[in-house]
């Protein structure tokens, strides 16, 4: 099986210039883990996922306590707290693969990614729930 037949296609995106609290209600209202940051285009720029705004839930308190910029980390844009590095896959890929990426690089999702473009998204809970089709003793529910 390939990362084509099990991905999502036209994932939800964001720009970098976007407020981050903006990000957080399209995660919480679409109950997604993963947000690709992406250019005008559609290039891939990075990824904001429910880690990040967990992190970011502690930058006012360390902007009172450091007496830096508040107003910078009280109103941050996603390119202020996305991962710029990101580990992507291509559609062609196969599931084995891109299923040890994402357990090697202990990470939630691969971003899919053809000519440049972001084409799809594929998580570890999407790998699960085709796993389950073959091992029903696999609950893909079981994971947070």
């Amino acid at each position: 099986m390939k990362v084509e037949d099990l991905m999502t296609r036209e994932p939800l995106t964001i720009e970098p210039d976007a407020p981050v609290r903006t990000a957080r209600d399209l995660m919480r209202d679409k109950g997604i883990r993963h947000l690709p940051v992406v250019d005008g285009t559609g290039r891939l720029l990075g990824i904001l996922t429910d880690r990040d705004l967990e992190h970011a839930a502690f930058m006012p308190a360390l902007a009172d306590h450091l007496g830096g910029p508040a107003n910078r980390l009280k109103a941050p844009r996603v390119r202020d707290l996305m991962t710029w590095s990101v580990v992507t896959t291509a559609p062609d890929a196969t599931l084995v693969q891109a299923g040890l990426t994402i357990f090697e690089r202990r990470i939630g999702c691969l971003p899919v990614v053809a000519d440049g473009r972001l084409v799809g998204i594929l998580t570890d809970r999407d790998i699960l729930k085709a796993l389950q089709k073959d091992r029903p003793d696999v609950d893909p529910d079981a994971f947070p």
